[in-house]
C-alpha cells in the first residue's frame, strides 16, 4: 500500500466546486486516511483589461482535478473513494478508465508540484503578442504608430516592435501593455 496521484476528469469551470465538495465529503465520511489531498492546479496571471492591471487566477489544466490517494497492493483505488468521486456533482471519472485508473508518474507529480510552488511565489505576466503580430502603440511618445512585433521578453514584460519612422524601420522596446493587437 502507498500513495499515488491520480487525475480526475470534471466538468469545465466546475473544478473548484468539485474540490470543495470532495473535501467536504471526505471529511464527513472520515476518508482522510485514504485521500491525502485534492488539488486544482492554477496559476496567477497579470493581465491588463480596460487599461487596468489586475492579477487573476487561471486553471493550468481546465477540466481536471488532481488527487493523492492511498492505493492497495495492486495499485487500485479503494471502492469507497471511487464511489464518493462518482457521486460528486460535476466529477466524471479518473483518467485511464473505470476499471483501472492510471496513476501519474513520479516525474509528472514532481513537475506539477514545482509548477504550483513557482506560481505561488510570483504572478506570471501574460503577454498576448507573438512575433509577427501587427500592433498599434496606445501610450507613450510613439502613440498611434503601427508596427510589427519583432521579439517578446516574458521575463521583463517587454516587447520589441519595429516601427516605420521617416520611412525607415526602427526597433522600439516597450512594455507589453503600451501596445495592442490591430
Amino acid at each position: 500500500m502507498g500513495k499515488k496521484w491520480f487525475v480526475l476528469r470534471v466538468q469545465s469551470n466546475k473544478e473548484d466546486r468539485v474540490k470543495r465538495e470532495l473535501d467536504r465529503v471526505i471529511k464527513l465520511q472520515d476518508l482522510g486516511d485514504l485521500v491525502s489531498s485534492v488539488l486544482v492546479p492554477s496559476e496567477k496571471v497579470t493581465e491588463i483589461k480596460g487599461g487596468k492591471k489586475r492579477v487573476v487566477e487561471r486553471k493550468i489544466y481546465p477540466g481536471y482535478v488532481i488527487m493523492e490517494l492511498e492505493v492497495d497492493e495492486e495499485g487500485q483505488i479503494p471502492d469507497k473513494v471511487c464511489f464518493v468521486v462518482r457521486e460528486t456533482y460535476g466529477a466524471s471519472d479518473f483518467v485511464g478508465g473505470k476499471r483501472k485508473p492510471i496513476a501519474m508518474t513520479d516525474r509528472e507529480v514532481e513537475m506539477l508540484l514545482q509548477t504550483a510552488e513557482a506560481e505561488e511565489e510570483k504572478p506570471r505576466t501574460e503577454i498576448g503578442f507573438c512575433k509577427g503580430d501587427k500592433v498599434r502603440i496606445k501610450e507613450g511618445p510613439f502613440e498611434n504608430y503601427d508596427g510589427v512585433v519583432e521579439e517578446v521578453f516574458p521575463a521583463s514584460g517587454c516587447v520589441k516592435i519595429i516601427l516605420t519612422i521617416f520611412g525607415r524601420p526602427t526597433p522600439v522596446e516597450l512594455e507589453y501593455w503600451q501596445a495592442e493587437v490591430v
